[in-house]
This record gives structure tokens, sequence and C-alpha cells, in this order.
């Protein structure tokens, strides 16, 4: 059997060889042979009209000099040598090696060849005429109407106009600087395709990828693996990315992150768009802000994050089903505005923060940056100010220490609200406790301005009046419980985001079936759907 497929093997490689067309001798001024020093060659000379010209299946090659071996189909071409195949590729070099069975060409000596679409210059170039195909092991540099490749090993396929560009590839023009150690190059479209490291160096940004295609004439790109684009102000990173340099806007998919490295910011999601002109950013689909306050982070999360205006006056606009989260403070609203060059950060639409066992609400509440020292300052609560502090929780009952006014001003120290001052219609309601926690009276008063401050422990402590108050401290079975809550109070700690990863779930709605939210004397009604 073995036998029968090696006869086989050998009378197929055999009738290929015997295919092969025999290379013509077109011209020569002079011929002879030196068998002593040329065995089995025709030694070919030009003489003072012409080159010496050798012509197989569709390529004529000229040289000063060549020797023929007729026997094997293979000729050495020396000096001057040009090989022409049709009207499209033209080869020059010093050396040229032919061998017209396999059509495999080997040149050396300053090796220059030209289709419509390039020029490539190299010192050793082999051509597989067979395949169409060229390739070289020791660098070279090919250029089009575009760009210039350099790269030190690489493969050409000529009907696909196509580069296979290995080690240390570099493709130059006055836009980029690209330098990859893979990438295949189309010289017909000025396409590349990127497959490994790679970076693209422009005038004004730079882009990092592992895989990806760039159209390197119209300046489009889309990179798929770990990819980022690096800006004067700010890094875009992504599962995906795309970006058209002469349009300036940019997109980003999955697992994204913005470092705006002016700020010190960080925004993430899974979808983002970047206008580079109009110096904007849109993010979505689990949208969050990263602010480091305090050796803290300050996570901001909301369905949309749009990031505008040039670095020294950034706004932040934050819009519905807001959450806050930092390890001291948490909060929510509807939306949020933050001026990055003022310092002020609002909310808006039923905000509340939390602060340990404090809870804060108002009409709006500011938070505000110290811009020097980037640090929270101070935070205002304005209109229907209201701080409320669990007291204790006995028997399933709990009891609140409240502080209301028209306006609240707050202090932080080291990161913590410290000091505060209320304005404008003061009312409090405060538990008086022994040292074993024994409540001994209920504080209720009403001033127009009081200040106060939290201890070490974040609990309400030394409430000062500014003028003479009114009220005063009952005994715990003479104050009525109607009378323990102070008007507009209600307990959301439901709602507190304790942990970085709660500002991320979405509550529950509950609506009528013409999709307006149900009150609670409503909840036995009919007809309501969740949203």
């Amino acid at each position: 059997m073995k036998s029968i497929i090696s006869f086989l093997f050998l009378f197929i490689s055999f009738a290929s060889f015997s295919q092969a067309k025999k290379i013509n001798i077109l011209y020569s001024g002079i011929s002879y042979a030196d068998e002593e020093k040329f065995s089995g060659a025709t030694i070919l000379l030009k003489d003072n009209d012409s080159l010496v010209t050798i012509e197989h299946e569709g390529a004529i090659l000229t040289c000063n000099q060549a020797f023929f071996y007729k026997k094997t189909n293979f000729f050495k071409a020396i000096g001057n040598v040009t090989i022409k195949q049709g009207d499209t590729i033209t080869q020059t070099s010093n050396y040229t090696d032919y061998d017209g069975n396999s059509k495999q060409v080997l040149s050396w000596g300053k090796v220059v060849l030209t289709d419509p679409q390039m020029t490539l210059t190299t010192d050793t170039l082999h051509f597989d005429r067979l395949q169409q195909k060229l390739f070289y092991k020791n660098s070279a540099i090919i250029k089009d109407a575009t760009n210039t490749l350099k790269s030190k090993i690489g493969d050409y396929y000529l009907k696909e106009k196509k580069f296979t560009a290995t080690s240390k590839v570099v493709v130059t023009n006055p836009e980029h600087i690209l330098k990859s150690n893979h990438l295949d190059y189309y010289t017909n479209s000025a396409v590349a395709y990127l497959y490994g490291p790679s970076t693209i160096k422009g005038k004004d940004n730079t882009i990092y990828t592992e895989r990806g295609f760039y159209n390197t004439k119209k300046e489009i790109s889309h990179f798929v693996k770990k990819s980022k684009i690096f800006f004067t102000d700010r890094t875009i990173e992504g599962d995906s990315l795309y970006y058209n340099k002469f349009k300036g806007f940019a997109s980003a998919t999955n697992h994204i992150k913005l470092v705006d490295t002016v700020q010190d910011f960080v925004a993430k999601g899974n979808y983002a768009e970047y206008f580079e002109l109009k110096d904007s950013v849109f993010i979505v689909k689990k949208a969050v802000a990263i602010t480091e306050i305090e050796k803290d982070s300050m996570y901001i999360h909301g369905d949309k994050i749009l990031i505008t205006g040039k670095p020294e006056k950034r706004i932040i606009r934050i819009y519905h089903d807001v959450k806050i989260f930092k390890s001291d403070l948490q909060g929510k609203c509807d939306s949020i505005h933050t001026n990055q060059e003022s310092g002020i950060t609002r909310m808006y639409r039923n905000p509340i923060l939390w602060s340990d066992k404090n809870q804060i609400t108002g009409d709006s509440i500011q938070l505000l940056n110290n811009t020097e020292t980037e640090k929270l300052d101070s935070l205002q609560i304005l209109g229907n100010a209201l701080i409320v502090q669990l007291d204790t929780i006995i028997d399933g009952i709990s009891t609140y220490n409240q502080i209301k006014g028209r306006n609240m001003y707050g202090k932080f120290v080291k990161g913590k609200l410290k000091y505060f001052l209320v304005k404008g219609n003061a009312e409090v309601v405060f538990y008086n406790r022994n040292e074993k926690g024994i409540l001994e009276t209920i504080t209720k008063q009403e001033c127009s301005s009081i200040e106060f401050e939290l201890d070490d422990t974040n609990k309400i402590n030394l409430i000062k009046y500014i003028k003479k108050p009114e009220g005063k401290s009952y005994p715990p079975k003479d104050l009525p419980k109607k009378d323990r809550k102070l008007e507009g109070f209600i307990w959301r700690q439901k709602e507190q985001p304790l942990r970085m990863e709660d500002i991320f779930i979405k509550e529950i709605k509950i609506l009528h079936a013409d999709k307006t939210p149900i009150k609670s004397s409503d909840k036995k009604q009919k007809n309501l759907m969740p949203i």
C-alpha cells in the first residue's frame, strides 16, 4: 500500500514538473558556455544595443548578465536587473535568482518593487509568483499615496493589495504615527487591521489598542480589545471604541471608563459618546461619576451623565434616579448639577442626604467644594431644611431627634459634617437621656435661629439658641405622640444605599393604570401596575 502511495506522489510531482513552462531567452548580445567554471550554465551577456532579456509565463526580465541552467529551468541575473509582470508590477535589483519550475524569485541588493498602489524598498525580497506573494525578513519600507510603512518582517499579497507586517511595524503620515508588532494593511484603501499591542499617536491624541480596525485615510477607527484614547485632558476606554477624528466624535461600549486628568474625576458606564469639538461627554447604562474626596471616593449614579465645558469651567449633570455613596455620606435625588469652577453641587427634586444616623432633607441641597484644596467644605439645605437622627429603638418603637428650619448651613471638618446653623423658623425635638440611656425629658422648642454640632460619634450635640426660644422640656409622658414629630418628618432609611453597589438598585414604583403615582391612601385601589 505504501509503495502505491509513494508511486502516486512521484507521478503527480513529475506531472506537475513536466507542465512547468520553460524559460525563454529573448535576447542576448553574447552567449557562451564554460563547463569548467560554470557547469551546466549558459552565460548570457548584454551588448551595446540591449540588455539580456528573458521571458517566463508573462514576466519579462532584463539584466546585464545571466547564468541560464536549461536542464533545471533556472537562471541567475546579475547587474541592473528589472522584472516586469504585466503592466502593473515592476521590480529592480542588483541580483536575482529565478526558478522557472517553482516560479520562486529571490532578489537582493537595492530591491525596489512598484505597483499602481505602492512602492516597496528593501535589501532582500522573495517573490512567489504562484501565490502572487512577496515576503521579506530583514526590513522593508512601503510607500503609498497615504502612508509610509516600515517593518522588519512582512508579506505582500499582490491580488489583495494587502501587507501582513510583523515585528516593529511603523506606519506614518503627516497626521499620525502608528506602531504595532502585527497588522494587515491594504494599500488600495489605506485601511489597517491591528493585532496585538498597538499605538496611534496623532497631533491631539494617542490611541492604544490590542485589536482593531483603522482607516488611515478617512481617520475612522474601531477598536475591540483593551483600547484607550488619550486626549489632552481626558482618557476614554472601553471594550469597544469607535473614533472619527475628522468629526471629532468617539463612542465607547461596555465597561467604559472616562478619566478627567485635569479635574481628577472618573466616570464609568456601559455606553458613552464624546463630542470633541463641543467638549462634551454623554454616558448611560449604569453610569456613575467618581470623585476622590479626603482619600475617599464619592460615587454618584444616575440614568444619564452629561459632562460639558473646558476643564476650568466643566459642568457635570446627572439625571434621574440619582444616588450617592461615600463611606460617611450617602444621598438621593432626581438630578444633580455640578459646576467644577465654583465647586457647587446642587441636588434637585426631593433631595436627601444621610450621614451616619443623620437624615437631611430640604427643597434643595447644595454641597460646596473648596476649589483650591478640592475638599468638601460646606453644605446648604434651602427650603424646609430638616435633619433627623435616630435616637433609639426600644420594644420596636423608634424615637428621633429633629431640628428644622427655613434654611440650614453645615460645615465639613476633615471630610465629615461637624457644625450647623439653622436660620429662620427653627424647631427642635430632642430626647434627653442620662448616661445610662434612660429617657428623662423631651425638649420641644422654637427659635428664629439656632446652632448645633455633631460630636465624634456623629450625634447632635451642643444646641445653641441665638435668641430666647419658646417651648420647654417635657417629661416623656406629658408630650403627646403627635407632637414628637415635626411637620414634614418621614423616616426614609430603607432608601439609603449602604454599599456602593446599592446605588445601582432600581426601585419598583407602583402606578395607577394611567401611570400616575399612587398615594398611600390609594393602596387598596385596583388597576395598579408596577414599572
